[in-house]
């Protein structure tokens, strides 16, 4: 388990909270200045097509954003560093500008088939994607989304959390569905064969 995530969210308020419901509070100790990102998050992250964006507004209201793409559009570039591109839009620009006044940001990452959540707790910083070609051109998800990336998003990851399974409803996308059909509708063609086969008159020569 990665240290550094619990360690930033017991704060003084949430142990009150835990002294008063459970009778003790949690405390995390030796943890490291920031988490490091392994090879088992590299290839969850690699396999998401959607995540959540969590900003704060300069009125200290919270503000979520879905974001999708093909999986792995959101890439880890560093075992402290995400990246991901952003694309023209509806013009709001609500995180960008909540991470011009506050750069914290949190991501959550679900598996939804699999009952697996994924939380990370970062600095962002957006960059304009006309001063920066290369890595523009790195952070597109295909060739054919290259020309609509305006901006991009870093974040210097500080901690990530595994969540338990419980509670989350698998749901599938078309995509996996489609998967999980195919030995079936093959299946079934076989059978129809097989019953198309039989049903054909035998001649007899007499």
């Amino acid at each position: 388990m990665a240290a550094k995530y619990l360690q930033m969210s017991l704060t003084p308020a949430v142990q009150a909270a835990q002294d008063r419901y459970f009778g003790q509070h949690r405390v995390i100790s030796g943890a490291p200045e920031r988490d490091a990102l392994t090879e088992e998050e590299a290839a969850f992250i690699a396999t998401r097509d959607s995540f959540y964006l969590a900003t704060t507004s300069a009125d200290g209201w919270p503000y979520i954003q879905h974001r999708g793409g093909p999986a792995g559009f959101l890439k880890v570039l560093g075992p402290h560093l995400l990246g991901f591109a952003d694309f023209k839009g509806n013009r709001q620009l609500l995180s960008t500008g909540n991470v011009d006044g506050d750069d914290r940001v949190a991501l959550f990452l679900m598996d939804y088939p699999h009952q697996e959540r994924f939380k990370i707790l970062g600095h962002a910083r957006v960059l304009d994607a006309r001063e920066h070609g290369d890595l523009a051109d790195q952070l597109s998800p295909t060739p054919a989304l290259r020309s609509r990336i305006e901006r991009l998003f870093l974040v210097d990851v500080v901690g990530f959390d595994w969540n338990c399974p419980q509670y989350i409803t698998p749901r599938y996308t078309e995509a996996e569905i489609a998967t999980l059909v195919a030995p079936l509708k093959a299946r079934i063609a076989e059978l129809e064969a097989q019953v198309a086969a039989a049903a054909k008159p035998t001649i007899v020569d007499k």
